[in-house]
């Protein structure tokens, strides 16, 4: 509706659009301070590519299973655990189960995701904790209002400018749109967009719209029209237009053109419309729009600017009253008070069945632009309590135009949530009612409590299927909407953090879930330890020996191929023996063990110049197994390794 916006901001027009760019835009990322220059290597790319040349291990298996579980892509994951399944059987662990018989549930291989589960509970693994929810909104259920309830679908008849303000006609639905037509093409000059006109569209069974089609009669100009009201016979309707009447502009004192009400009569002829009039409490210095009338049809509310506004925009009313020709007589414009109106804008009114008064508003607060608003309304005609009509109708952006069958659980209103470029965008939507769940939380670290922006939060059905992702902001925030009754699997994953889930059951009532994970940090690699990098494993070697052990061939191709991709990477290889034998020898063994791991990787086309090598012997321990000191083979062959090291 951008076009409404700067005739709104222009001209001085206050309540057409009103959605100028309200709702702030997500903060840009900060920059990083530093680039690692290797925290670039994927290691998905580095397994995949040592398994295409022949080198296996169940570590490898179980590695590239959860980098494709913790992206949720469990068609792959399961491959690859079916292949530590198959041929690494020993080499799976308690937690490894769960996550195998969750994938397994992707491709509906319920039997044996059941057999895991069995394996995985027998091993000591417990279900996830189930979290549930109670809340109870008393006051808008006392409305007739049922909020967390509605599925929202985007209307087809949506042009590529702006659609907004809705309102019923019979079984029929009037809009107003801003979209080009051959025999309508004038352009507004700020914006180079067609001027607004009315249409009016078919209702379908469940919902749609279609078949728009611009108002007959006289109700469409060359200039703006919008926001209906109809009586209930029919033969009667309220409409926005800019300060335009029998051919000719009029000016306030500032030469803008104002926006006005009028009414207009049904034709004979049952579908066009003519007797257009001017409302009497119209006048040129100000603006009245958007017009709504009670259920008995004895007051029509309006908004304008007119004086006595205590804000940009504010909700009045007049009292009808019906003459016998059918005419109706206004009384004088009556404001609703502070109880309602602020120093911002009070807009789009629309009195429901159930006597509850509809606005929008950007002067209370709430989720950001203009909000829905609901008040009832007595028998007196008073307000009562004020409430924010919640999430999901309202949204960090512009939501407004709201109008609803409240019997029926459905409705229509604006939005311009989806297209990112301000009001251009507005957009009518429908909704429905159907029981849902809204799921908000944050990710936060386990020990410290912070923050942790750039998570990724994923949330899954039961069987394991991905619904959803999103990377977290920074306020670490993230909401989802689910249906009532139903179990979800929350997930967030982090660099550098151990992924973390939880099970959430929803009730059979709808509300909001208030949902905290929290992420374990891993163990740090230093900067420069590319095996800690590619969780390699250490290259061990047999006692008193030099020659490449098959397993440790595994290992090597890992970093084999990681020098193949970043031909900038420059390795120094470190050798390290046990205590046994003289420390003289052993520095020599580790330096024949070094050389030996250098020739490997040169014989398979690493240039040498990209390498250097050292034997340490026994100087570097990395346990208590020195000189003369009792251990097992095991805990010497720890001290038996090779480590790389990125030179800058």
């Amino acid at each position: 509706m951008k076009v409404i916006a700067k005739l709104i901001t222009t001209l001085g027009v206050l309540f057409l659009g009103l959605t100028t760019g309200l709702s702030q835009t997500n903060k840009i990322a900060k920059a990083n301070n530093e680039f690692d220059k290797y925290d670039y290597i994927n290691a998905r790319e580095i397994y995949l590519k040592v398994v295409e040349n022949g080198f296996t291990s169940g570590e490898i298996y179980k590695k590239l299973g959860d980098t494709y579980y913790y992206n949720s892509d469990y068609i792959n994951a399961v491959h690859w655990y079916n292949k530590l399944l198959a041929e690494y059987p020993s080499e799976i662990n308690t937690e490894d189960y769960y996550r195998i018989a969750q994938s397994l549930k992707s491709i509906e291989d319920y039997k044996k995701s059941d057999e895991l589960m069995q394996i995985y509970v027998s091993q000591g693994g417990a279900e996830k904790e189930v979290k549930a929810f109670e809340n109870d909104p008393d006051y808008l259920k006392s409305l007739g209002i049922h909020p967390f309830k509605y599925i929202i679908n985007k209307v087809a008849v949506n042009s590529k400018y702006s659609d907004f303000g809705p309102s019923y006609y019979k079984d029929k639905l009037v809009f107003s749109a801003s979209t080009l037509d051959s025999k309508h093409f004038k352009t507004h000059s700020w914006t180079n967009l067609p001027y607004l006109d009315l249409y009016i569209a078919d209702i379908d069974s469940v919902g749609g719209l279609s078949n728009a089609t611009p108002f007959k009669g006289d109700i469409n100009t060359e200039y703006h029209e919008s926001s209906t009201a109809f009586t209930k016979d029919g033969k009667t309707m309220f409409f926005t237009r800019n300060n335009y009447y029998d051919g000719k502009k009029g000016y306030d004192k500032s030469r803008t053109i104002r926006l006005k009400l009028f009414s207009a009569t049904l034709n004979e002829d049952g579908v066009s419309w003519g007797n257009i009039k001017e409302l009497p409490f119209n006048n040129s210095n100000y603006s009245t729009a958007h017009p709504t009338l009670s259920n008995d049809e004895k007051r029509l509310y309006f908004a304008s600017d007119m004086p006595g506004t205590y804000g940009r925009s504010d909700l009045w009313y007049v009292e009808l009253t019906k003459g016998t020709d059918g005419s109706f007589m206004y009384g004088t414009p009556v404001n609703l008070g502070e109880e309602i109106n602020t120093k911002a804008r009070e807009t789009f009114p629309f009195i429901s069945e159930n006597n509850n008064l509809y606005f929008s508003s950007d002067g209370y607060g709430g989720y950001g632009g203009l909000d829905v608003f609901v008040s009832a309304i007595d028998s007196e005609g008073n307000l009562k309590q004020i409430t924010n009509f919640g999430e999901p109708i309202n949204t960090k952006m512009d939501d407004f135009g709201f109008i609803t069958k409240e019997s029926k659980g459905t409705g229509y209103y604006t939005s311009n949530i989806s297209g990112g470029r301000g009001t251009i965008d507005d957009e009518i939507y429908y909704f429905y009612e159907k029981c849902i769940m809204t799921i908000n939380g944050i990710v936060t670290d386990i020990d410290t409590e912070e923050l942790l922006p750039g998570s990724i939060v994923s949330i899954l059905s039961d069987d394991n299927k991905l619904i959803e992702k999103i990377t977290v902001g920074e306020d670490a925030a993230f909401s989802f909407t689910t249906e009532c009754d139903t179990k979800y699997i929350i997930r967030a994953t982090k660099s550098n953090y151990f992924p973390n889930e939880e099970i959430i059951e929803t009730p059979d009532e709808g509300g909001i879930i208030n949902l905290n994970i929290q992420l374990k940090l891993e163990d740090p690699c230093p900067p420069n330890d590319l095996g800690c990098r590619l969780d390699l494993q250490p290259i061990y070697f047999d006692y008193d020996k030099d020659n490449i052990r098959p397993d440790a061939s595994v290992e090597l191709a890992k970093i084999l191929y990681a020098m193949q991709l970043y031909p900038e990477l420059v390795i120094h290889i470190e050798s390290h023996t046990d205590s046994r034998g003289k420390d003289a020898y052993n520095k020599n063994l580790s330096e024949r063990r070094a050389q030996s791991t250098l020739k490997w990787l040169v014989e398979r086309g690493i240039e040498k110049d990209r390498l250097s090598a050292k034997g340490y012997g026994e100087t570097e321990l990395v346990n208590a197994c020195s000189n003369n000191v009792k251990c097992t083979e095991e805990e010497h062959q720890l001290n038996r390794r090779s480590m790389f090291i990125i030179q800058n």
